[in-house]
């Protein structure tokens, strides 16, 4: 039987998209594009929110 589990909340830095690829604007011997890969640095490239990095559930006023 499948385990319900709620879904974690996307990044908010990245939008879902943690990890690109990005040209350096060189080329291999092979005539390729020469690329590196990036990761989101505030969900650690999962996509979802991590720690601080969650959404606010609810805004309070507090003081007068």
């Amino acid at each position: 039987m499948p385990q319900h589990t709620l879904p974690r909340p996307i990044c908010t830095h990245c939008d879902g998209f943690p990890t690109v690829a990005i040209t350096t604007g060189q080329t291999t011997e092979d005539g390729e594009r020469h690329t590196i890969t990036a990761h989101c640095p505030a969900c650690r490239g999962t996509g979802h929110s991590i720690g601080r990095n969650a959404p606010a559930g609810a805004y309070a006023r507090v003081g007068v």
